[in-house]
């Protein structure tokens, strides 16, 4: 059986940058332990599989590291949603993708930005540090919190702490949450800086991830006393977000280039 795939790098303004997703559209959903198996074939941090709906602007998705399937994932989806745009002939201006966490939606933005519409999942303090957090980060942050999306926020007081982080994963990867950001305000025109660990879910720092920024949009909006963010993630790709708190919602834009496209073969 021959299946498309594409492999996109999104929150990117160049190849060689952002975050790399692979995108695998269906007609029908494969067998979970399939795409699990594609996903730890492809060996990225995220592969999106996504089917059409009734509707034509409607789709449902699924993501799935190297080893599990996680319930949202920000840079496959802006990788899909270029996917549909730039190669699946997709006219609309709006694309709602459906998924465990709810219905997310897509529109194009400015400056050849799309624009992810996701829930905001405000984080809150944590007032004893996780076992293995320490000696994990090898740094201790000023402050700890804990977000609905069962990730820990890390707050440094600079740039150049978040920058400096080489954490020891075997250690990170013993702390009972998702991942784990390390955050702290930005430098020139960038209002913060970010940097995720993931060793639990088999990605021991993702480059660019657009789910964390729905806990630290809130966070820095409410620290910064505004609701319009330019955020990077400052992982050795890096990659820029532009975001806005939007009541109960976050919207997130980026950039999203394609690297290559192809056919893959996964038996009958």
């Amino acid at each position: 059986m021959l299946l498309p795939l594409y492999q996109i790098d999104a929150f990117a303004d160049k190849i060689f940058t952002g975050n790399p997703a692979a995108v695998c559209p269906l007609t029908e959903w494969l067998p979970e332990a399939l795409m699990q198996a594609i996903a730890a074939e492809n060996n990225l941090a995220e592969t999106a599989f996504f089917v059409s709906r009734a509707q034509e602007n409607e789709f449902d998705i699924r993501w799935f590291t190297p080893t599990v399937e996680v319930a949202l994932c920000g840079h496959a989806t802006l990788a899909s949603a270029h996917v549909l745009l730039h190669h699946l002939n997709f006219k609309g201006e709006e694309i709602i993708f459906h998924s465990k966490s709810g219905a997310l939606h897509v529109t194009r933005g400015q400056h050849n930005r799309l624009t992810l519409n996701f829930p905001s999942n405000p984080p809150h303090p944590l007032p004893v540090h996780p076992d293995g957090l320490i000696d994990g980060l090898r740094a201790t942050p000023l402050n700890i919190l804990a977000s609905p999306n069962a990730d820990l926020i890390a707050v440094f007081s600079t740039e150049a702490e978040v920058r400096a982080l080489k954490p020891h994963f075997q250690h990170l990867s013993k702390v009972e949450y998702r991942g784990i950001v390390a955050t702290a305000p930005g430098t020139g025109s960038v209002d913060f800086v970010s940097r995720f660990f993931g060793p639990r879910v088999g990605v021991d720092e993702d480059p660019v991830t657009g789910s964390a920024h729905t806990q630290l949009i809130p966070y820095w909006a409410e620290k910064l006393g505004k609701t319009t963010l330019h955020a990077r993630q400052v992982s050795a790709r890096g990659g820029d977000l532009w975001c806005e708190l939007h009541g109960d919602r976050v919207l997130i834009s980026g950039q999203a280039l394609t690297y290559l496209k192809g056919e893959i073969e996964v038996g009958e």
